[in-house]
């Protein structure tokens, strides 16, 4: 085999489940947000009787927290995720439940006084304010639009449109901007109170790790595979070799909201 092929092997033999993405030390680096998400969820939870955290993964980042409030609660859509997460939260006694992203969420109204979410593939704001009790708070870090749109382009070609999604109402996905989210969030009955973006430096050092990360983050190339890309990674590999590390641009914002 050649260089190529083994490492496009090894990207492909790694796990996608859950979201420790520690495998990428070395091979790929994305610059962090000034604001730094962990720190702001360690302090909400210290705060809050009952969280809830949408779409959490595998429960990485919310088990990172030093202290948890005494009812802390997760959904997760992808299967593959849900044991990894309860082992994750079971340090909490958390409880992590199947919800598709684009559900209603299995709760009770008034149930929460802080609501989070980290990457949300689909934001159901009127779901978020009914689910939160009076005065109760959400916060996000979600991606923003045009995210690493240069290894998209790399791959796809540009692209002038983004994938059609059937949404409920007041809902976004990721890919939506700070004002389009502050917009539904209004318009879903809550106060925006902090609006935050930054565009963050990626470098990917090798074609593992972005056949890897392209297997991990759909949204980026919707329809990867390698069989079908190969030819463009095959490019992308050589250009890595000639230059070094591609680089790409993640966007990111902060939104943080209130119920009334």
């Amino acid at each position: 085999m050649t260089r190529f092929e083994d490492l496009v092997a090894e990207g492909e033999a790694v796990p996608t489940e859950g979201w420790d993405f520690s495998w990428f030390a070395g091979r790929a680096t994305e610059q962090r947000p000034s604001w730094g998400y962990a720190r702001l969820l360690a302090d909400r939870m210290s705060k809050a009787e009952a969280a809830l955290d949408i779409q959490t993964g595998g429960g990485e980042v919310l088990a990172s927290v030093p202290v948890a409030p005494p009812v802390l609660t997760a959904t997760e859509s992808w299967r593959p995720n849900l044991e990894i997460a309860r082992r994750s939260l079971a340090k909490f006694n958390g409880t992590v439940v199947e919800a598709g992203d684009t559900d209603d969420l299995p709760f009770p109204s008034d149930h929460f006084d802080l609501v989070v979410s980290r990457h949300p593939v689909v934001t159901r704001w009127d779901e978020v304010r009914r689910v939160l009790c009076p005065n109760g708070t959400y916060l996000s870090q979600q991606v923003g639009s045009g995210s690493v749109r240069e290894l998209t382009d790399f791959m796809m070609g540009p692209q002038r449109t983004a994938a059609g999604w059937s949404l409920p109402p007041l809902a976004t996905t990721a890919g939506a901007s700070p004002m389009e989210a502050a917009a539904a969030a209004e318009a879903a009955g809550l106060d925006v109170v902090d609006v935050r973006q930054e565009a963050l430096r990626m470098e990917f050092h090798d074609i593992a790790a972005v056949v890897h990360f392209l297997r991990r983050v759909i949204w980026i190339v919707p329809d990867f595979t390698v069989k079908k890309y190969r030819d463009r990674l095959a490019e992308l590999h050589d250009f890595i070799d000639r230059h070094g590390p591609f680089v790409a641009y993640a966007q990111r914002f902060l939104i943080e909201a209130r119920r009334s």
